[in-house]
């Protein structure tokens, strides 16, 4: 195999697709230093931020879903548009490999890649694959996933169970008496940890919300990430209930190391990365779907943990009914976060990354 490969990494639209590419870069880099990584993503996405700031090159193209107004319009032109560009850069770069990671742009470059014979991969962070990568995965040379039973979708003979690559700072950090003074918190006491995502999320924030009065008199902390729109409103709730040393409203967690050495239970959504950025730290966790999510594949996620003893999911329509009160049942009894710990263990895989740098080489040997 050749040092100087040239690898293009195609997707994104949200953390759950770019986290992983970037991952998979990572891990391109460490084993081939001299390899040229160009990303592919599309305009006016995340992934035209974040690709740049974590140090490699990206082009944009026109290219978006459909919607359900007029802006839908213009998604043929934007088709040909994107394929078009697409064939162009590939022709131009010449990479050995294209990796499609999901997401808009990801459709039209490998799309481009097999007119032009070059060798696919396809990561599939989902339990549900999305529409891009069922249309793409039948001329893909390899498909790593993360969950089992994605035959129905793509060439059982091609698929290998990789598992999600994830950030290099999900680990688990310091000591937690260190953990609790970062977040003013109590290190005798439990702590729980609520992840909405970097722009919160409402339906669980509605949930601690309606029964936030329960943490009163309990021994129960909260390290409560709220998102920027909702940051004013839990902490006036906070402050009007005299919660300030015992609930922590944050509007996004830095120290996500800490945040996760720390916490004894978490409230989640069930996007991919975050279980398994959950599975690897072995954290008793309480799944929240987001019910928007494409074709509901959250809810799917967290069913196949549920089914394994290795999770709790509350519907986002029962959050203010349910949330608390299973939270608090969850804190109190230590031999079931034992036995959700142990499962969601058995979900993770640490080497992901580099397990499916290994099948990205073979494409390209077998080209």
């Amino acid at each position: 195999m050749k040092e100087n490969l040239k690898v293009v990494i195609s997707g994104g639209g949200t953390g759950g697709h770019i986290f992983p590419a970037i991952a998979i870069a990572d891990a391109l880099k460490r084993r081939f230093p001299k390899a040229d990584i160009l990303f592919i993503g599309a305009k006016g996405r995340m992934e035209m931020e974040r690709v740049p700031k974590a140090g490699y090159p990206i082009e944009g193209l026109w290219i978006s879903g459909f919607t359900k107004d007029l802006r839908s319009l213009t998604l043929p032109f934007k088709l040909v548009s994107s394929l078009t560009k697409a064939r162009s850069i590939l022709k131009r770069f010449q990479p050995d490999v294209v990796i499609g990671v999901g997401g808009f742009a990801s459709g039209p470059t490998l799309k481009a890649a097999n007119w032009l014979g070059i060798p696919t991969v396809i990561q599939e962070q989902n339990s549900y694959p999305g529409k891009t990568n069922r249309n793409v995965g039948q001329k893909a040379k390899a498909i790593c996933v993360a969950y089992h039973h994605l035959e129905q979708w793509f060439p059982a003979e091609k698929i290998h169970f990789t598992g999600n690559p994830l950030r290099a700072n999900i680990k688990l950090n310091g000591t937690r008496e260190e953990a609790a003074a970062y977040f003013g918190l109590d290190a005798t006491k439990p702590v729980a940890l609520l992840v909405g995502g970097s722009q919160g999320a409402l339906g669980i924030n509605k949930g601690i919300s309606a029964q936030l009065h329960a943490f009163k008199g309990s021994d129960l902390q909260l390290i409560w990430q709220t998102g920027k729109t909702y940051i004013d409103q839990a902490t006036a709730e906070v402050k009007a209930l005299g919660l300030e040393s015992q609930v922590k409203p944050t509007v996004f967690i830095d120290r996500m190391d800490l945040a996760y050495g720390l916490a004894d239970v978490v409230i989640s959504r069930a996007g991919a990365m975050s279980i398994s950025e959950l599975a690897l730290v072995q954290k008793p966790v309480i799944f929240v779907p987001l019910p928007t999510a494409a074709e509901d594949h959250q809810t799917k996620n967290a069913q196949q943990l549920v089914d394994a003893e290795a999770a709790l999911m509350v519907r986002n329509a029962d959050t203010e009914k349910d949330l608390v009160p299973s939270l608090f049942k969850l804190a109190q009894d230590k031999v079931r976060q034992e036995k959700m710990s142990t499962n969601i263990g058995k979900f993770a895989r640490p080497n992901a990354a580099d397990d499916i740098v290994d099948q990205i080489v073979e494409a390209i040997n077998t080209k």
